[in-house]
């Protein structure tokens, strides 16, 4: 069983840990009404945030509900600004915890990693090995159990403490009776990166994977042979239903790495990157706005140059010079 860690309310609490978290929740926000009328009463507000959480009634929510296009439909719960606050200040102790229980190939929410080293790791993989399998988990965060959560957050910690806070985090909101987590709090994603860590133990240590990354809940595993593929993904499937009672979503046949796959925005080919069909859609989607709002006169040259960088980015890392050029021949973009 892994080394538990203590984590004291007090330091969750402290005003340093409180004002660096004010400092983190404000980042690209401070000018919103709630984050300046937080910091025009920033010290009552930290000293009642502190007395709250030490009597262990936080989060004080509620949570702000709405839709984005991700490009698919995905509905936001966004916290208020004090509990994004509190978020941070637990975070900043129960985070390095959290990190220790993941292993190397886990990609999303950690420093130093990210989508794009996920990215360059599956191109690496899939340059060694011959046959990859995919499994995507259906609606995730609405589908993590409470109760399971709960049970691998024991195992870490020690004292009612972190343990109380964070499991008052995860009944605070409910996608169906006992399951879900709010698409758009921090707590969020690294309780549900945590959640699948298992699987990841379970795909290296017990089926002996030679490769594998996962980004979120998206994962892939890479053998030298299809039959070898065929087996760790049914197993896989078997295990997240039986031990973490999750559904896969789609579970991709076993596919040779020289064909490509399409992980985390890009197509990944052992010897090149492309664009994948959702983020070609964001890039023109992303000109077509901006083009729009300067032929009606809301934005200025200089406006709609940063709109061109912004989409630009989009296709950063990925082959995609030749595409881009026949994209822009088409003026304006083309309505997505």
């Amino acid at each position: 069983m892994a080394e538990r860690r203590l984590v004291r309310l007090e330091d969750i609490a402290s005003h340093e840990c409180l004002c660096w978290a004010f400092w983190r929740a404000a980042r690209g926000k401070r000018y919103r009404p709630e984050a300046m009328a937080f910091a025009a009463n920033l010290e009552p507000e930290l000293a009642s945030l502190r007395r709250r959480i030490l009597a262990l009634e936080v989060p004080l929510g509620p949570l702000r509900a709405f839709q984005i296009h991700d490009p698919k439909l995905r509905t936001i719960h966004a916290p208020a600004f004090r509990d994004r606050v509190f978020h941070h200040a637990l975070m900043a102790h129960i985070g390095p915890v959290l990190e220790r229980a993941l292993v190397a190939d886990t990609f999303a929410c950690r420093v130093g990693k990210g989508t794009l080293a996920a990215v360059l790791r599956a191109q690496a993989n899939s340059r060694r090995y011959a046959w990859w399998a995919k499994i995507d988990i259906r609606s995730y965060f609405a589908s993590i159990d409470h109760e399971i959560l709960k049970g691998l957050l024991v195992r870490r910690f020690k004292g009612n403490g972190a343990l109380a806070l964070c499991e008052r985090v995860i009944d605070s909101f409910e996608a169906s009776p006992g399951r879900g987590l709010p698409i758009g709090a921090l707590t969020s994603q690294h309780f549900a990166n945590l959640y699948l860590s298992p699987l990841d133990r379970f795909l290296l240590e017990r089926l002996r994977l030679p490769a594998m990354v996962r980004y979120m809940d998206d994962v892939v595993g890479w053998t030298q042979d299809r039959a070898r593929a065929q087996d760790a993904l049914l197993a896989s499937q078997e295990w997240v239903a039986s031990q973490l009672r999750l559904a896969v979503k789609q579970a991709w046949q076993p596919q040779r790495s020289e064909r490509g796959l399409t992980f985390c925005g890009f197509r990944v080919l052992p010897t090149r990157l492309e664009l994948s069909r959702r983020r070609r859609i964001r890039y023109r989607r992303a000109r077509s706005t901006w083009e729009a709002s300067h032929a009606l006169g809301l934005l200025g040259d200089l406006a709609l140059q940063a709109g061109y960088a912004s989409a630009l980015a989009i296709t950063a890392h990925a082959q995609a010079a030749a595409w881009r050029r026949k994209q822009l021949a088409n003026w304006p973009a083309p309505e997505v």
